[in-house]
Parts: C-alpha cells; structure tokens; sequence
C-alpha cells in the first residue's frame, strides 16, 4: 500500500490525482486487473445464482434473458463504484470519494445540466435506432414490467459502474504513469478507451469504432470537466433508453447482448457516436478559456497570531 497521506493532491488535473514522484506503472496494471478482474467474477456469480433461481422457480418456456438476468447483469457492473473506490484507496492511499470529482463529490448541480440537455439527443438515437425491427423474444407481460423496473431503478448505475471504473479509476491510474500532465493524459485516454473495447469482446469492427469514440470521448469530457458527472449522464441515460425500448418491443436482448462477432453492426453506429462527438466539443469550448479543471489548492498558510495583553509582557 502507498504510504501517502489520505488526501488528493492540490491543484492538478482529474487524471493527476495518482500521479506521484513514481510512475508506478506495476501497481497500476494491478489495479486494472484487480478492476477487471472484480467485475468479471461478480458477473459471473450473480449470474450463476440468478440462474438456479430461475430454476428453482420453473421458468422453462420463458425468454432466456430473465428479470432476474437482467438484474443480475445491472448489479454485478453497478459494484466497480464501491470496488474502483477500494481500490484506489488500497493501492494508492487517496480516498474513494474523489472519483466523483475534482473537489472529491458528485456535483448534482452538472448532472442535472447535462441530464435536461443530454436526454433528447439520445431519445433521437433510439428511435432512429429501433426503426428496423430487430429481432424479438417471447416475453410475458410480468416480465416485460418486472424488466423495465429493474432497468429504470438499476441500468443508471450499471452505466456508472463502468464509468467510475474506466473513466475514472483507469484513466487516473493509466494517467499518472508519465511525467508531464499532457502526455498522462494522452496514455490515460489511450487506455482507459482500449481497456473499455476489449472487455465488451466485440470482433466486428464497427461495434470497436463506436466503443473507442465511446472511451475517448468521456475520457476526454472527465478531464475538462474535472468529473465522472457528465460521462455518467452519456452513458446512463443511453443505456437506460436502449433496456427501456427493447422491453417496449420485446426485442431479444440475449441475443443482441452475446452477438458482437463480425458483422453485428454496421457505420450505423456513427449515429450514436455523434453525440458524443458533439458533447465533447461543446465541453471544449465552453472551458476553452477556464481549462481542466483541477483540484483545489491548499489552504494559505496563516500567521500565528500576535499575543496582546499582559501575555505579550
């Protein structure tokens, strides 16, 4: 463990925060193993036991994507928040808060913004999306309420998950492992946007394209905005929407879910990419002038005060 104080270093930029006088790179691809790794075995487990659940309550004749997959699925992703908080504290010493932010809190205040602003973007891409009819699944009218439950009350922070563990713990690992600010930036986007592609294990070159632009674009609205707010939006409100259609329309989520092989997708995808694109840009120029923003600076120093009175004698 890092023998740092647990405290977030002044005046840096979001992805500085773990850089040290070392650039311990070892550490940080523990980290990322330890990520990756995490997630991967809670997928893994909660979906077994969802699994003897359905068994257990005669589900035959049912769609394979259950209610209770589907849960599963949201909760295993949803506990990289807490794990990528552990981690960072464990690895690094600096506490698992300042993952939110900058100034160590999720600022509510952004979220909001870019909710009322970001949501009718993407409600256009959905519905530019689902035009084709994709192909369905047999689901009862229980399941398709039970479905859009749990996608309305957990896919919000499935898509947080990933975006504290990519955007935020990858990024700043992968970030502090060069000297200068601009070239742990460079690596940390690099990363970070690799590392989020290949656990999606996606052959087909379209679906890789629209998750690189994916990654490099909130990695890149993280860091001028000094937060995981804007990034959570992007991500939660476009995979809320999509769960959300396809209970609508009975869409075959398994298969959609396991189908990444060649072929899968087409340039359709630069539809969606688009809006990330543009949100970028906007990021850009409305901090065009303030730059990253960065960590507070430490406190000014006060004097001691001067004794008065008979004490001063």
């Amino acid at each position: 463990m890092s023998k740092q104080a647990h405290t977030v270093p002044p005046d840096v930029e979001y992805h500085r925060v773990l850089a040290g006088e070392r650039r311990r790179i070892g550490r940080g691809i523990l980290a990322i193993v330890l990520l990756i790794g995490g997630m991967t075995l809670s997928g893994v487990a909660l979906s077994l036991m969802a699994a003897f659940v359905d068994a257990a309550i005669d589900t035959d004749g049912r769609a394979e994507w259950t209610p209770l997959m589907h849960a599963a699925g949201m909760v295993s992703v949803a506990l990289v928040i807490p794990w990528s908080m552990l981690i960072q504290r464990w690895l690094y010493g600096v506490r698992g808060p300042s993952l939110h932010s900058v100034i160590s809190r999720f600022r509510f205040d952004i979220f909001g913004r870019a909710l009322l602003l970001i949501t009718p973007a993407w409600v256009a891409v959905m519905a530019f999306h689902y035009w084709v009819p994709l192909p369905q699944t047999e689901w009862s009218h229980t399941d398709v309420l039970w479905i859009l439950l749990a996608t309305l009350l957990l896919t919000p922070l499935q898509a947080a998950g990933e975006e504290y563990g990519f955007r935020g713990l990858i990024f700043r690992v992968a970030g502090g492992w060069t000297r200068g600010a601009r070239a742990g930036l460079a690596v940390g986007v690099l990363v970070s946007s690799v590392a989020f592609a290949v656990v999606h294990l996606s052959t087909d070159i379209w679906l890789n394209v629209w998750y690189l632009i994916f990654g490099v674009g909130l990695a890149l609205i993280t860091w001028r905005t000094g937060g995981i707010e804007i990034a959570v939006v992007l991500h939660a409100v476009y995979n809320t929407l999509s769960f959300v259609f396809d209970a609508a329309l009975r869409t075959d989520i398994a298969n959609l879910a396991t189908d990444r092989a060649a072929g899968a997708e087409t340039i359709g995808v630069l539809v969606p990419s688009a809006v990330v694109v543009i949100t970028a840009l906007v990021v850009g120029m409305r901090t065009r002038r303030s730059g990253p923003t960065r960590t507070p600076h430490s406190p000014a120093v006060r004097p001691a005060p001067v004794p008065s009175g008979p004490a001063a004698r």
